[in-house]
């Protein structure tokens, strides 16, 4: 690390932000029509909504809409095993909190499932994982487990 000097100074880390005060006097940089250009709709209090197209039918509301997301229906991550045979080391425990940490998956949906993608050779203990009929056929012949929820 560099000495401090005054020409290496910054302030700390989210201590600033670039919401400053408008229409604050010409000083100010934004003052007068404060960003907001001279006269018309935009320019007043109440101006309308994103989207709003002066009472023409909405590009939104003109698209058709098909189908419907279920709020009920398990969304999984999908891992292979040849994935984990390169982050994992031989005789591993394999959780979902273990497969967060390696890197692996950033955010689990609703859950982690192990698919039988790719090959095999090192001895897996997984546990508390959806695992699929090729996946698991795979690992046991590796000499590994899959102990169920």
């Amino acid at each position: 690390m560099s000495a401090l000097n005054l020409s290496n100074l910054q302030p700390a880390e989210g201590a600033t932000h670039n919401d400053f005060r408008r229409g604050r006097g010409h000083a100010s940089g934004n003052g007068k029509t404060a960003g907001k250009g001279h006269k018309g709709q935009k320019a007043r209090s109440g101006a309308p909504r994103p989207g709003f197209e002066g009472g023409q039918m909405p590009l939104f509301r003109r698209i058709p809409k098909r189908g419907f997301t279920n709020i009920n229906s398990r969304r999984e991550v999908a891992v292979n095993l040849d994935a984990l045979q390169c982050r994992f080391e031989d005789g591993a425990v394999i959780t979902e909190e273990a497969i967060l940490e390696s890197g692996l998956v950033k955010n689990p949906l609703d859950g982690v499932k192990i698919l039988g993608g790719g090959e095999l050779s090192k001895k897996f203990t997984v546990r508390g994982l959806n695992v699929s009929e090729g996946a698991k056929s795979k690992i046991e012949a590796a000499g590994g487990t899959v102990e169920a929820e």
